[in-house]
């Protein structure tokens, strides 16, 4: 006897371990995108939003009521519609009553709601109290009238409504933020009036553009009073796509030569702005400013103080520096990723997403105007049965009082419905007796005006926009007001960049062999005279400014460089290059150069080749440099000299056993980088032993100091006739005992 299948059940059911995850993933994956995160485009409400003004509102919370405690409302919201935690509803219901986050807030607070300095600084729930606001009753004045399809709660024990039926595009006019699974939704809040005007344009036009519909949306409304400076093609190209950024600007004003922050941007915390731009101030990257104050108060929600240091501050380069590196300009994201009519989240134009509210207002006001006809209908006809049990209240009193089963008898005496006898029973004698024809009559003759009126309009497709129209138009009279964020067309913001900030004043850059740099104030100082690490001595000193760049070439030809201000000061042994840049294993620093960007310099090797460059090509961001100097098999980096490249400048170059070449420096090419073209000759035997000492550029003023040992010989410009050749020649060979060059030097 085989063993029955229910025997064989252990109350649990077996599935593979992927299959399970991914489909309860998916679960998880659409009750956070439906349930939790992503709003509705009815009423523009997330479910725990819904839920707060709903139980606000059957607690009788509306906006002539007195207020409760707001742990009152969170305890309803949570035991009766949302099975959550109550600090994260609590937390919602301040959201919506922070006049600084809603631009339309929906709950009014009474006690510590939060500050725009700290929006999480609310009370508790226990110490606040909050109803809801006038504008609330857009979302649910018709939730009575049959507008609204209801769902049972967690538990089954009640309903609630599935969505709320706004009068106005909700979602528009206060904005979400939401992160889902896979998705997100940024849609930045609104002005009433030009929201409504759109609408409006929409009904009148159903074919209007994005760019029609822009002529009454200007951009987002946010509840501060900060500029909005993004473009006006960017804002269109957003509202067309669904998708994009807004840029905030906070508005300033000059107090005599004190500059004044008079608001911020949206959600923009005045105490880190304080912050952000006191710490430029402590690291001395602001020298134009002296302090840094708040003066917010009642009055004044934010006043922010800069005093600057003298009235010769240049203050617009200043503000474009402080908006680009703190938050008193902030870019949002805008992403209208909402759920539609269809159930689906789906990311929507200005276009189609009014149409789609708009939709859903035609069917909400159809849905209760529909109900509307069926409570005239069904009171008429009580009314007509009403009448006649009037017309006949003797006959219907004697029937009542002597039939044992009165309702068929007077449904049969009268040719009444079931209905209309139920309700003649059910009416006292003495309201009979107060009843009076003409009131009957009168009251049945304006419910069957109202009737027609509805049948009307829901016949009439223009009579029913008509009606919405002028609904919206109603609404916008009654709850509009006027833009706050003005739209103000700006240039880019540019921070101010580092070396313009540092003040400006002579540095000597020196490196020693083994590659420590350090900086010293001052153009008159002995590098060779500087403590060094033992073991080490000066490799080369190069005098420049403090809010200039050094640039560095390694053994291997290539370049690197940074700011002369961020180098360690001369009082101690300085900093190893190696833990600023990464040159190749192996490779030594041996040459530096300093100057402007146009300024140029000769670069060449001890092999005798070389080129002009600009100093801007020596300049390298990357941290392991930028091959530069292209060398020959153990060819050496010689110390760069400057090479102006007007006219009379003659390029000197001499080899270690004496030989000396000059010829003008027009003859050698500018390159940006490589090998260059060949200096001075040496015989390719003699390679090994004799080597190009220097390279350097004499101008017509000028003099070369030859160095050999310890004696110096001095030649004049013009005396450098005598070496003068076509570059690449062999040069001239120094006097005897002159021929041992160990360096050259300009005077």
């Amino acid at each position: 006897m085989t063993e029955s299948p229910r025997s064989t059940f252990h109350g649990f059911e077996q599935i593979p371990l992927r299959e399970y995850a991914e489909r309860a993933y998916l679960d998880y994956s659409m009750y956070v995108v439906l349930d939790r995160a992503l709003p509705f485009i009815g009423d523009g409400l997330k479910p725990v939003q819904r839920r707060i003004v709903y139980a606000m509102s059957e607690l009788g919370l509306n906006a002539g009521a007195k207020p409760k405690k707001s742990a009152r409302t969170v305890g309803d919201v949570i035991g009766k519609f949302h099975p959550h935690g109550d600090s994260a509803c609590y937390e919602a219901l301040v959201l919506m009553a922070q006049p600084f986050s809603y631009r339309y807030p929906l709950i009014e607070g009474q006690g510590n709601f939060g500050s725009q300095d700290d929006p999480k600084s609310f009370a508790a729930m226990r110490y606040t109290e909050s109803k809801l606001t006038p504008i609330a009753e857009v979302l649910l004045g018709e939730l009575a009238h049959g507008t609204v399809d209801w769902d049972p709660n967690f538990d089954g024990t009640l309903e609630e409504p599935s969505w709320l039926p706004a009068r106005l595009p909700h979602l528009l006019l206060n904005g979400t933020t939401g992160i889902a699974v896979g998705m997100a939704t940024d849609v930045p809040p609104h002005n009433l009036r030009e929201v409504v005007s759109a609408c409006v344009r929409l009904l009148d036009d159903p074919d209007a553009t994005v760019r029609d519909l822009c002529e009454h949306v200007q951009g987002p409304d946010y509840p501060t009073t900060a500029e909005i400076i993004t473009p006006r093609a960017d804002l269109l190209q957003m509202y067309e796509t669904g998708c994009g950024s807004v840029r905030a600007r906070a508005t300033w004003q000059k107090d005599g030569t004190n500059l004044v922050i008079t608001a911020l941007p949206y959600q923009v915390s005045p105490s880190k702005v304080i912050e952000q731009i006191a710490a430029q101030m402590r690291a001395k990257k602001l020298p134009w400013l002296e302090d840094i104050r708040d003066e917010s108060d009642h009055a004044n929600p934010t006043r922010i103080v800069l005093v600057a240091r003298s009235n010769r501050v240049d203050v617009e380069p200043l503000m474009g520096h402080l908006f680009a590196t703190t938050d008193l300009e902030r870019t949002y994201r805008v992403n209208f990723n909402i759920i539609g009519l269809d159930g689906k989240p789906q990311v929507k134009n200005l276009r189609a997403l009014l149409s789609e509210w708009l939709q859903f207002r035609s069917d909400t006001v159809t849905r209760r105007l529909t109900h509307r006809l069926e409570r005239v209908e069904r009171r008429l006809h009580l009314l007509e049965g009403l009448l006649v049990a009037f017309l006949n209240l003797d006959e219907v009193i004697r029937i009542i009082r002597t039939e044992d089963e009165p309702k068929p008898v007077l449904m049969a005496r009268f040719g009444l419905t079931e209905e209309q006898t139920d309700y003649i029973l059910e009416t006292r004698l003495r309201q009979l007796a107060r009843l009076e024809e003409m009131k009957i009559r009168g009251e049945q003759s304006d419910l069957a005006t109202e009737r027609d009126r509805i049948q009307a309009i829901l016949a009439s497709k223009s009579k029913l926009r008509k009606l919405i129209k002028d609904e919206l138009l109603a609404d916008a009279k009654k709850f509009g007001d006027e833009r706050r964020s003005p739209l103000v067309a700006r240039g880019a913001a540019q921070a101010i960049s580092e070396s313009e900030l540092v003040p400006t004043e002579p540095m000597t850059v020196v490196v020693s062999q083994k590659g420590w740099v350090r900086a010293a104030k001052g153009h008159e100082i002995d590098a060779a005279g500087l403590s060094y690490r033992e073991g080490d001595e000066l490799l080369a000193a190069v005098r420049t400014r403090s809010n200039a760049q050094v640039a560095f070439l390694d053994s291997t030809g290539r370049s690197y460089s940074t700011a002369v201000h961020t180098l360690p000061s001369a009082r101690g042994n300085g900093e190893p290059l190696t833990g600023r840049f990464a040159p190749p294993s192996g490779a030594s620093f041996q040459a530096v150069a300093s100057g402007e960007s146009e300024q140029t310099y000769l670069l060449s090797t001890s092999h005798g080749y070389g080129f002009v460059t600009r100093f801007e090509n020596l300049v390298s961001r990357n941290k392991a440099g930028k091959a530069m100097l292209s060398l020959t098999p153990n060819a050496e980096v010689l110390q760069p000299a400057v090479a102006p490249t007007t006219k009379g400048h003659r390029v000197v170059a001499a080899t270690s056993a004496g030989h000396v070449l000059a010829f003008p420096i027009a003859q050698l090419p500018e390159m940006e980088r490589g090998k260059g073209n060949k200096i001075i000759d040496i015989p390719k035997a003699k390679l090994g032993t004799e080597r190009v000492v220097d390279v350097v550029v004499v101008g017509p003023e000028q003099s070369l100091v030859v160095m050999s040992g310890a004696r110096t010989m001095t030649v004049s410009y013009k005396d450098l006739e005598a070496y003068m050749g076509q570059r690449g020649a062999r040069g001239g060979l120094l006097p005897r005992g002159w021929q041992k060059v160990e360096g050259l030097l300009v005077e």
